[in-house]
């Protein structure tokens, strides 16, 4: 059974725990790994978020950088792309305005890592703020999301995108995961980011193996253990496809992944998640639908 909670937004506040909250991904991008840019276009990206709103989801999630392995970030040394902040908002900015003019009571989230993206996607109009890196790739951004007054989600992330395909497997991911979410969350409260107004992500596929995802998954009801609601966003990632592909080797494109996506998903649901994170809504909607109904039978809890 999940706890409840009321999580605290900039305007507002949402019930967690009664049914799972769907979030759909919105990647304002040239090189995503799921889409390849498909949405890279301002008003792509708002025909699939109005999209998305229409196949049930509650919150969109709105990205203008992508964090796929290999990718170098902004201030790292060395080649390959980096985004400034400037060009961050001159991708999502039309995206969150046309959006709240279409759809004015539309929830929106950031993701982003940039304190001064945060700032200026809020001063917008957002209401979330999701950090991949849990506030560790910019000192600024605990201080601006404490002032900002809005929600966050703290994602945990081992090492940089550039890094991950050569970084050192965890002696116990899970004890690891749990215990660098517990300092990130303490690191919210000394900036003046109140309890209420955080979710927790364990990050699958940012700096964990194939293996560690899925001890992640198998053991997800641990991170209920936190005292925080939980998100989930294994949409899509290769870990899903190596699964699906088993030994045969083969390459299963992001949007072969659907089924295995949503059979993550709904174990994440039935071992506490309160919101998930994902690239095809209307599946989500449904699958997500019927784990709840699980949940809240008369038996499932005896």
């Amino acid at each position: 059974m999940r706890p409840w909670f009321s999580w605290r937004l900039r305007s507002r506040s949402l019930q967690l725990g009664p049914r799972t909250l769907v979030v759909g991904i919105i990647n304002v991008t040239p090189d995503s790994f799921s889409d390849g840019g498909r949405y890279f276009s301002p008003d792509l990206a708002v025909e699939r978020g109005l999209r998305l709103l229409d196949e049930g989801a509650d919150i969109l999630d709105i990205g203008g950088e992508s964090t796929r392995p290999g990718t170098t970030l902004r201030g790292e040394s060395g080649a390959g792309p980096s985004v400034s902040a400037e060009e961050e908002l001159d991708r999502i900015l039309p995206v969150i305005r046309t959006l709240r003019k279409e759809s004015p009571d539309v929830l929106l989230s950031v993701d982003t890592y940039k304190a001064a993206v945060a700032r200026a996607a809020v001063n917008a109009g957002v209401e979330i703020v999701n950090d991949v890196s849990a506030f560790q790739w910019d000192a600024e951004m605990a201080t601006a999301c404490a002032e900002l007054r809005c929600g966050v989600v703290l994602m945990h992330t081992r090492g940089r995108p550039r890094e991950w395909r050569n970084l050192a497997p965890s002696n116990e991911i899970v004890a690891e995961v749990e215990h660098d979410l517990a300092n990130r969350a303490q690191t919210a409260f000394e900036a003046g980011v109140a309890r209420e107004r955080i979710v927790l992500d364990p990050g699958f596929g940012f700096g964990k193996n194939f293996e560690e995802n899925y001890s992640l998954l198998a053991r997800f009801s641990h991170f209920q253990r936190l005292g925080f609601p939980l998100l989930a966003g294994a949409s899509r990632k290769s870990f899903i496809g190596k699964a699906i592909a088993g030994s045969t080797g083969r390459e299963v494109a992001p949007n072969e992944r659907v089924n295995g996506s949503l059979a993550a998903m709904v174990a994440c649901i039935s071992q506490g998640a309160h919101i998930v994170r994902v690239h095809d809504v209307k599946e989500s909607v449904e699958a997500a639908a019927v784990a709840d109904a699980i949940q809240a039978a008369p038996d499932a809890n005896s």
